[in-house]
């Protein structure tokens, strides 16, 4: 009897245990949150500091743990190359991932120390074989559109281009102008290809900045365009100054790099180790061509622009050029936002009273952001002391700007010579309808009349004046834009304030000696004459100002299209009785324009939203025009 219980015992056991098993293997279902799905798809080594799961699961494939995987690095990745059950894709972003893992791990850039050699090594294998990935397997990268893999693979393969390259570039210095290869890690680096110009013809930057690296404040949106290849900055030295040369080149530029791999097949990639870096001009290129196969290539269009901003000084500088001090700036640049493009038409656009061009900070950005418009258009700023009249500022930056353009284009048949537009604000947009219009004889009258000048102090004087007060229209501009502009002055220049200011306010050095000279001319021959009083630019902009009030009616070139953009600040009668808080409507509006635009505004209108999208509205309607025929 005990026998049999005891063995009943046992067998009930075992039933409990098998039953167990069973249990063990059965298979249970929870619902997971939305986001929860969300960050456990997307989640990597970059962007979670962890393996994918995709990663995760080929590891589990070929029976690997991520723990053995870190203690035994070789023989996880070469058990992923070579042990079957894993395709062609599956294997190579697996293992493009395991050694980006290990290439953080050992980075160093944190700290600010230099690269080791094994970081760049993980580094370089990310890359190849995401780039192998990429070009070498069955499938094409178009055929993988909406495979998340291809997206996790492509930010592998970008980030370690980012660090790798960065690594070349501090061995540079050390290469000399003639290299044409060095050894680096074991790797083969062969001289850079490159289409992207550097300011002054420059050789190679002195700097070279990561903008996956960059935040910005100030800037409303940063534009990007994803592709193939890792954003840089590449700084070159700033230019020496010279108030001779009116134009300055950008220290700043766009560039993308990528690294492509010697080999024409999947074996010879994975076998080489000799590797060339491609520097690419997002301006000049959309796509980059790798192994046969053309690609989107990546791009950061407001990188570049930012660091310029940051590091110019403009704010204080400004201030210093308004009330004629040390450190201001003394005559009119032209300052060039991208390399001159010869067959891209040109945007000039010219600050206010006081500004800089931090005053198209976000302007700027919105229409090299805006992929018709950067096609099609290259962007100069023209940066000018605003204590000076407007007639000689106007005198000058027109010689600025014939300057420039017989630099870049002297036969003048190139398309950024033509068609030109001109975009200005304030104080500026009173300067670019001058550039449009013609004086004929109507300014003489602002010269002091004295009939006991003999014949060649008239003629001389006349000679002398004539730069400032006869003019015509430039010939290769056909479209302008004025923005909150006093065309007829305003009365707030005559305001407390303003005068305060304005008595603050010291003339360059320059129109100081050439107002001397022309006082001493004035004088009859005992020596016998008044002074001439020259405005300074607060001073012009009065609505009693004499230039002002002459000026007032000069007709635009019937070859010019324009535009108006008003502010108005808290209006609640018409909008003829309304302003933006400093220039009447009354001022602002052009009759015979083309459109105009009211936008509820401070005097800055220029910053907002609703006069960025006016302005990127006109600047299309530019485009197509030409391409109608119809400008």
């Amino acid at each position: 009897m005990k026998r049999g219980a005891h063995a009943w015992s046992l067998r009930c056991v075992v039933i409990v245990v098998l039953l167990g098993l069973h249990g063990c293997a059965m298979v249970d279902v929870s619902r997971v949150k939305t986001h929860d799905y969300i960050n456990e798809r997307r989640a990597d080594v970059i962007g979670a500091n962890r393996l994918s799961d995709r990663t995760v699961q080929a590891l589990n494939v070929v029976a690997l743990t991520v723990d053995s995987c870190q203690h035994e690095f070789s023989a996880c990745t070469d058990t992923v190359a070579r042990t079957p059950g894993l395709n062609d894709e599956q294997r190579l972003s697996a293992l493009s991932e395991l050694w980006l893992a290990k290439a953080i791990r050992t980075d160093r850039a944190k700290t600010g120390a230099a690269m080791e050699d094994q970081t760049l090594d993980a580094f370089l294998q990310t890359a190849r074989h995401a780039y192998a990935y990429l070009f070498y397997t069955a499938r094409a990268p178009a055929d993988r559109a909406f495979a998340l893999r291809q997206v996790q693979v492509i930010g592998f393969y970008n980030f370690a281009v980012q660090r790798a390259v960065s690594r070349f570039f501090q061995e540079l210095p050390q290469l000399g102008a003639q290299w044409t290869q060095t050894s680096l890690a074991g790797w083969t680096v062969m001289r850079p290809q490159t289409d992207l110009r550097l300011a002054d013809n420059a050789r190679m930057p002195t700097e070279l900045i990561p903008a996956a690296d960059l935040r910005f404040k100030g800037l409303r949106n940063v534009y990007q365009r994803d592709g193939f290849g890792s954003d840089f900055v590449a700084v070159t030295p700033p230019e020496a100054p010279n108030d001779d040369v009116s134009w300055r080149e950008p220290d700043y530029a766009s560039m993308t790099g990528a690294l492509v791999f010697d080999g024409n097949t999947l074996d010879q990639v994975l076998a080489t180790k000799q590797v060339r870096l491609l520097v690419r001009d997002p301006y000049r290129d959309d796509t980059i061509t790798i192994a046969d196969r053309t690609v989107p290539l990546g791009a950061n269009f407001t990188a570049a622009y930012g660091i310029w901003l940051a590091r110019s000084g403009f704010a204080s500088q400004s201030i210093r050029s308004l009330l004629g001090r040390e450190g201001g700036i003394t005559t009119p640049r032209v300052l060039m936002m991208q390399p001159y493009d010869p067959d891209r038409l040109t945007v000039v656009m010219l600050h206010g009273l006081g500004s800089s061009p931090e005053a198209w900070i976000n302007v700027a950005n919105e229409v090299m952001g805006d992929e018709e418009l950067r096609r099609n258009y290259q962007v100069w700023e023209i940066y000018y002391p605003t204590n000076a009249p407007v007639a000689v500022n106007l005198a000058n930056i027109r010689k600025a700007l014939d300057a420039t353009l017989q630099h870049f284009d002297p036969s003048g048949h190139a398309r950024a010579s033509q068609n030109m537009v001109l975009i200005g604000h304030s104080m500026g947009g009173l300067i670019a309808r001058l550039l449009v219009s013609s004086s004929g004889d109507k300014l003489w009258s602002l010269v002091p009349a004295r009939a006991d000048l003999s014949p060649a102090k008239r003629a001389l004087l006349h000679e002398r004046l004539a730069p400032y007060l006869q003019f015509t229209p430039m010939p290769q501009v056909t479209r302008a834009v004025f923005l909150a502009t006093p065309h007829r002055g305003t009365p707030y220049a005559q305001h407390r304030l303003a005068r305060w200011i304005g008595n603050l306010v010291r003339l360059p050095l320059s129109v100081l000696k050439e107002v001397a000279s022309l006082s001493d001319l004035l004088k009859d021959d005992a020596n016998k004459g008044s002074p001439l009083r020259i405005p300074n630019g607060i001073d012009n902009l009065s609505d009693t100002d004499p230039f002002i009030v002459a000026a007032a009616n000069l007709p635009i070139s019937p070859r010019v299209q324009y535009h108006t953009i008003v502010g108005v600040y808290k209006s609640k009668g018409p909008l003829q009785d309304s302003n933006d808080g400093l220039v009447p409507y009354k001022s602002s509006h052009l009759a015979g324009a083309d459109s105009e635009l009211a936008v509820p505004s401070w005097h800055s209108v220029q910053e907002t939203p609703a006069a960025i999208l006016e302005l990127r509205r006109i600047l299309r309607l530019h485009v197509t025009a030409l391409k109608e025929g119809r400008s």
